[in-house]
Parts: structure tokens; C-alpha cells; sequence
């Protein structure tokens, strides 16, 4: 394999060309070699350093060496359900078949007899599956994405799927966040991957080795030297890198993530598609009434619209997953998010209730975030497009809806990505496919984003899907 500059990519569209093994980097390679050295190992791959390709290219590798029958890729639900099946489909080196075990339990069942080589489940399901299979399971190597999230020793999710991993023979782990939150995060996630051997085979006697506690035992903290003696331990198997020392990346990440409208929430947006044509279609219709039409196609790809006298009217969830989704893989790091609509805003505090979701106008909010006290900070833009310096409280900045006015999003990604910023800035697009959200990215990255524009590219690119 060779190496190219080519940038390594975080998510997929369907509009992206293929690529060939010439695309990875050098240090993706490296994490190549290291899954193939190693029957049990960690890739610790700080976010959008395409550890999912250096997965697949690895277990591709693998298969072609006979060395493997089935594989079983474990992912948070929209990473199995998108990620993980739009990556394979990307690497033109790629060539095994996936299969996503998902729907009720007797589709499931039958679904993990497939013969395709690599099996997709959300970790919802890893229970369910180890009790349905345990007594002939099918797979030899396991893939656990973000698997801090296999982190609780006492949690079900971990103690089913270590009754299985004696019978695998090759455990690889997935994730930026090893040790999100302590150094004991890290036990359980060694043990799927050698079984105990190098942390101890109980937590128990790893936490006493390791860690002191107050004498009620609430609080535990590192013993002296205790950092350096864990990770010399586990350095053999755990492969860590740090994006600002592989990538030569700009100040600003741009991260495209997909979300995909489910069948009746595409069905409200097409017919909203049609009407849009019909309204639009007559002679010297009014700016603003045009303006309306696409605000009702924004509002429907972020999961609801107004009705009369504001009434809000569900149309689906998946942007709030996706949300959910970063959050997660953000580990406890501030998230900046950008909302366009009250329903957008009243919809994400629902979500998280317990997460401490606090809008920039509440007093306080502002020096509070900059403390970094707060862990979700929503924001319309317009409520903070120009003069504040927000880059001291975080580096993620997701766009839950996307604006059109180029002036607004370029201020927006200025709160964060500024001077004084220390850290690469993350903005992550939420993008509900073949929807206007596509239109206006498009229009958005081309930097001329005015209504008359963004209207006629609406009409072309709804013309082109409806056949018109």
C-alpha cells in the first residue's frame, strides 16, 4: 500500500467519488500494521483520522488472507446504520459485503446467518444477540466502535459481551476517548481486548492497584506514578494519535454528517417538494414568499414544522441523534450548537434534559461557557454573529440547522475558530440527504449564497429529483 496527501475523510456523501488505497495516509497505514500484528489492539484515533477505512482495509487484508469468516462491527445506532456500510461503499480496495442486523427479533436471528463477512449491529443489541447466539456463535473477529461506551464494568452490554470474547479471536477497539473522564474507564476496555491480562482480571484489583480512595471510598484518584505504570502496560497494543500531530489541517474541520430522512418524514418532505414547485413556478412570485417556502423545507429536514398558530408538527428524529451521536464522542468536551428555529431549540432540550443545555441568552451563560461550565450551548445565530469570543470555552461546533445567509454562518464559525483558539475547530453539518439542507451547503461553500441564488438552485435541484 501506498500513501497520498489526500486528506482522510470522517463521513461520506452520496454524491463523493470513489477512492482507491493510494488515498491513505501514512499514519492510517500504520494502524494497518498494527491491527495485523496484533490479535487484540486499540486504535486511539482522535475524531476525522478515518479510523473506520484503517479498520476496513485492515480486516480487508484479513479476508483476503483467509484469516477470518465473519466479522461483527459494533457501533453506536447511526454510526451501524450509516457510517460503517457508506465507508465500505467509498474505498474502491474494499470489497467484502456488510450486512446490518437490525429489525425485529426473528429478522435479526436471520440476518446473523448471512453469508456476507461483515455483520453491523448497534450496541442496543449486543445482549440481545450474545443470548441468541452464544451457543454457536459465528464470528471470529469483533470490532467494537467508540468503545468507551463499554467503559462500566457493571454495565449489561459489557458483562454479555465478555462471556463471548474467549471465542473470539480477534478483538480491535475503536474510539478518541479511552479515558474520557479516569484512568478507571480504561479496565474494561482492555479486558475485550486480552481478557485481563494486562489490567488484572477484575476490576477490583485493578482499582486497588492503581488508584487511592477518601476514606468512604467516593473519591478515587491515581496513585503516584501510577499514569505512567498503566500505560506502559497497555502501550503494545493501544496505537494513540493526536490529530495535530499527523494532519497538517487548518485552524477549521468541516465535517459533513449525513442523516437520512426515514420513509413517512420523506414522504411529508416530498410532497412539501412538490408544492414548492408549483408555488415557485408561477411568474414574479415575491421574494419573501419564496423565502417562507424554503424555511418550510429547512423546518421539515430538521425534524419538524409550524402549523397554525405555532403549533409544532413532528416529522422525524434523526438530526437529534446524530446530535446525540457527537455529543457522545465529544466525551464531556463543550458542544457549541446552532439552531435555526424555536422548535429546533425546544426539541434538543428535550433530548437532553440531564446534559445542562443552556441558551446563549440566559444570564451568565456566556462567561459561564467560556469557563467551560457548560456542556451543550445553544446559540441562533443571530443571536451571536458578531463580537464574542466564545473560543475559549470549546472547539465543536455543530450546525443543527443549516442557515442561507452566508454572513450568518461565516460570524457563527467565528465565535470559535478566532484567534486566541488553541485547539482545531471541529463544525459539524448536520445534512439531512437529498433535502434543501444539500442546496444549501452547496451554496454555503461556493461563498455566494444570496435568496435569488438559493432559489434557482432549489428549483434545479428538486426538478432533478422529481424528474422535472
Amino acid at each position: 500500500m501506498t500513501s497520498s496527501a489526500m486528506p482522510a475523510s470522517k463521513s461520506t456523501s452520496s454524491t463523493m467519488l470513489k477512492r482507491d488505497v493510494s488515498s491513505l495516509k501514512t499514519y492510517q497505514l500504520s494502524g494497518i500494521s498494527h491491527i495485523l500484528a496484533n490479535p487484540g489492539c486499540a486504535l486511539f484515533y482522535d475524531p476525522g483520522m478515518g479510523k473506520t477505512v484503517t479498520t476496513l482495509s485492515a480486516l480487508q487484508e484479513l479476508y483476503d488472507r483467509f484469516a477470518f469468516r465473519k466479522v461483527l462491527i459494533i457501533a453506536p445506532k447511526r454510526v451501524a446504520l450509516h457510517t460503517w456500510p457508506d465507508e465500505i461503499k467509498l474505498w474502491d480496495h474494499i470489497t467484502m459485503r456488510s450486512v446490518n442486523i437490525a429489525g425485529s427479533p426473528a429478522k435479526r436471528l436471520y440476518l446473523t446467518h448471512s453469508d456476507a463477512p461483515i455483520h453491523i449491529i448497534n450496541r442496543e443489541l449486543v445482549s440481545w444477540l450474545v443470548h441468541a447466539r452464544r451457543t454457536d456463535w459465528p464470528y471470529d473477529v469483533v470490532v467494537i466502535d467508540e468503545s468507551s461506551s463499554f467503559k462500566a464494568p457493571g454495565a449489561k452490554r459489557f458483562k454479555d459481551l465478555r462471556k463471548i470474547m474467549a471465542h473470539v479471536e480477534r478483538r480491535i477497539l475503536l474510539t478518541g476517548t479511552p479515558a474520557s473522564n479516569s484512568y478507571m474507564d480504561l479496565w474494561s476496555q482492555l479486558f475485550l481486548v486480552d481478557g485481563g491480562e494486562r489490567l488484572l482480571k477484575a476490576f477490583g484489583k485493578y482499582r486497588s492497584k492503581y488508584f487511592e480512595s477518601d476514606y468512604m471510598g467516593y473519591k478515587w484518584w491515581l496513585r503516584p506514578g501510577a499514569k505512567t505504570a498503566i500505560q506502559g502496560k497497555i502501550k503494545d497494543v493501544c496505537m494513540r494519535l493526536d490529530v495535530k500531530d499527523y494532519l497538517e489541517l487548518p485552524d477549521r474541520i468541516d465535517v459533513n454528517v449525513p442523516v437520512y430522512l426515514p420513509p413517512d418524514a420523506r414522504e411529508t418532505y416530498t410532497r412539501m417538494e412538490e408544492d414548492f414547485i408549483l408555488e415557485t413556478g408561477k411568474e414574479k412570485i415575491p421574494i419573501l414568499f419564496a423565502a417562507a417556502l424554503v424555511n418550510k423545507l429547512l423546518q421539515c429536514a430538521n425534524g419538524a414544522v409550524y402549523k397554525a398558530e405555532n403549533e409544532i408538527a413532528h416529522i422525524h428524529d434523526e438530526k437529534l441523534d446524530a446530535l446525540e451521536s457527537i455529543v457522545e464522542e465529544c466525551a464531556g468536551q463543550p458542544v457549541l450548537v446552532a439552531y435555526s428555529y424555536v422548535s429546533d431549540l425546544e426539541r434538543i432540550r428535550k433530548r437532553f434534559p440531564k446534559a445542562g443545555v443552556v441558551d446563549i441568552r440566559e444570564p451568565g451563560a456566556i462567561q459561564k461557557w467560556c469557563d467551560r461550565e457548560i456542556p451543550i450551548l445553544v446559540a441562533h445565530p443571530a443571536s451571536c454573529s458578531h463580537g464574542l469570543n466564545l473560543q475559549s470555552g470549546g472547539n465543536h461546533l455543530v450546525w443543527f440547522g443549516l442557515p442561507w445567509s452566508l454572513e450568518l454562518y461565516e460570524q457563527m464559525n467565528a465565535r470559535l475558530h478566532r484567534q486566541g483558539q488553541d485547539k482545531p475547530v471541529y463544525v459539524y453539518h448536520l445534512t439531512a440527504a437529498d433535502t434543501v439542507d444539500e442546496t444549501v451547503m452547496r451554496a454555503l461553500a461556493a461563498k455566494h449564497i444570496n435568496q435569488a441564488e438559493l432559489l434557482n438552485a432549489m428549483k434545479a435541484d428538486i426538478g432533478g429529483r422529481h424528474g422535472s
